[in-house]
């Protein structure tokens, strides 16, 4: 094992609307050591998500400390009853190569470490679409918006990691899915390999035309990834009675302080006459983590629902990958492999 611990971390900065070369710096600190209720990790996948720049922005993060994400590790030394050295775990090691979990190791209250089988999914799956993403695509859009046969629903990051996952729900249930992406090949993505009915792109100079023209009936339910100009699109094309999740504002997140642009879709949608809800995947970890694994679990075993993820390789990348991921480069999950997977 290494002498040593290296971690990203924030320089001290100031921090910016999107992540700068110097935003972050890289840093060696001593191996932890586990206390009584706590053990020692090894780093194998980073998962790279847009609220993670939300909390860099608003200073959630200790002064020093590895910045924060959701992570696959695997169990170097056990304090912890039940867990032994080489179990994986879902957890919350950060942009570090080793950490703490348990007892007295901070992390959000609804990321709740866990063992991981790797008979029941790939591993890098647990902070995808066999974790809090695909639990954030559950609760959007069969809690929240009760996707149902009929309906014209909209995803917009359609090829993200909810993204893809939110509209494979909806088809699931025997809607017409209309995605929203980027370039040709993510938009052939979707249709192609994902089977959503249609994909406009958020680059066309004619998205307003062409998602009027892929929901000629209007729009029943719209699964918000995004914002600017694709939720501009789709406004006048609510039907009533639409129901519409707001996920995240991805396009708003380098803004400068100013009205709260979820307040601001919510309002205006409501106006329309949509049911709009906030989506927070904590509110439903207790309630539905199990049925959305009882769902997916199988779906994605027996190839019903695909996923893609796009695999980074390296400790050293994770700030330029955590950059293009929030500009859009990333084509499916943006993970980091920081360690060798064995599995």
């Amino acid at each position: 094992m290494a002498a040593v611990n290296r971690y990203w971390t924030l320089s001290g900065k100031l921090i910016g609307g999107w992540p700068e070369a110097d935003t972050f710096e890289l840093r060696e600190g001593p191996m932890p050591t586990p206390g009584e209720g706590q053990a020692l990790t090894r780093t194998i996948y980073v998962s790279l998500d847009p609220y993670q720049w939300a909390y860099k922005r608003r200073g959630t993060e200790a002064p020093g400390a590895p910045c924060h994400a959701r992570t696959v590790s695997q169990v170097v030394e056990s304090r912890i009853p039940g867990l032994s050295p080489g179990d994986f775990v879902f957890n919350t090691n950060g942009w570090s190569e080793y950490a703490l979990m348990g007892e007295g190791v901070p992390r959000p209250g609804y990321m709740v470490p866990r063992k991981l089988d790797p008979a029941k999914g790939k591993i890098s799956q647990a902070v995808g679409v066999l974790g809090m993403l695909g639990l954030t695509a559950y609760a959007g859009m069969v809690v929240q918006c009760g996707a149902k046969a009929g309906d014209t629903v909209v995803v917009t990051a359609a090829s993200g990691g909810v993204g893809q996952i939110a509209g494979q729900l909806a088809k699931l249930r025997g809607a017409r899915v209309v995605g929203v992406a980027g370039k040709p090949d993510k938009c052939r993505f979707v249709t192609e390999t994902l089977g959503f009915d249609a994909c406009v792109s958020h680059l066309s100079p004619t998205l307003v035309q062409d998602l009027a023209a892929a929901c000629p009936d209007g729009v029943d339910v719209y699964f918000e990834n995004v914002g600017g100009p694709s939720f501009e699109a789709v406004l006048p094309l609510f039907k009533p009675g639409a129901r519409m999740t707001i996920c995240g504002l991805i396009s708003t997140y380098g803004d400068a302080p100013g009205e709260d642009p979820r307040a601001m879709e919510a309002r205006r949608a409501g106006e329309r006459g949509v049911t709009v809800t906030d989506l927070f995947v904590g509110d439903y970890v207790d309630s539905h983590h199990a049925a959305m694994l009882a769902e997916l679990g199988p779906a994605v075993a027996d190839g019903r629902v695909k996923y893609l993820e796009d695999i980074r390789e390296g400790l050293e990348t994770i700030p330029q990958a955590f950059a293009e991921m929030l500009k859009g480069g990333n084509f499916g999950k943006m993970l980091v492999r920081i360690a060798e997977d064995p599995t």
